[in-house]
């Protein structure tokens, strides 16, 4: 069984779910991270991808939310993770929506430089998440974050978050500032 390359548009604009072109067979199945041609035909040419990065996360963890002046193209390549991603762009028609995308194994989400991507960690054990970028990620490059756990963001987190809890949520995520803050 083939399912096709797919590109679908979300509210925040230039963030795009892409459901991968898989092969299944007896065997398994086989999933095109990602193709160049493809994403060109699609009209959106991205790359190339300067670094690529995999976080093994526990259930119940969220990483997120930042926004660098960068492109990313995030999959989830083992369990499932609930992602999400704030438009904090200054001349963004979308700004300050709010996205949430289910995030299972062929799917990705292509996130524009500014906005927001974060992510937390729903199977039992663990879920692997890999970041493609199309820059290298440097301590203190520009961009900005915005706190998860800010209820004005209305995002509904599926496994309860102990905002105390350091496995759950890193201090430095938790001290960011809030949406309203953000957009000033």
């Amino acid at each position: 069984m083939t399912t096709p390359f797919a590109i679908e548009p979300t509210d925040i604009d230039g963030l795009l779910v892409v459901r991968m072109k898989q092969i299944t067979d007896d065997r398994g199945t086989i999933r095109e991270l990602f193709r160049t041609s493809a994403f060109a035909d699609a009209g959106v040419p991205v790359g190339p991808w300067l670094q690529v990065n995999a976080t093994e996360t526990q259930q119940g963890a969220i990483r997120g939310l930042h926004g660098e002046a960068m492109t990313k193209l995030v999959a989830i390549v083992y369990g499932e993770a609930f992602g999400a991603y704030v438009d904090v762009r200054p001349d963004s028609s979308s700004r300050g929506k709010v996205v949430t995308v289910p995030l299972v194994k062929g799917t990705q989400v292509l996130v524009p430089a500014g906005v927001c991507n974060g992510f937390q960690s729903v199977s039992p054990g663990v879920s692997q998440y890999l970041y493609c970028f199309d820059q290298e990620w440097v301590p203190g490059m520009s961009g900005v974050a915005v706190n998860p756990m800010d209820p004005d963001l209305g995002i509904v987190w599926p496994v309860p978050v102990d905002v105390n809890d350091r496995a759950q949520l890193s201090a430095k995520d938790f001290g960011l500032p809030t949406l309203r803050e953000v957009l000033g």
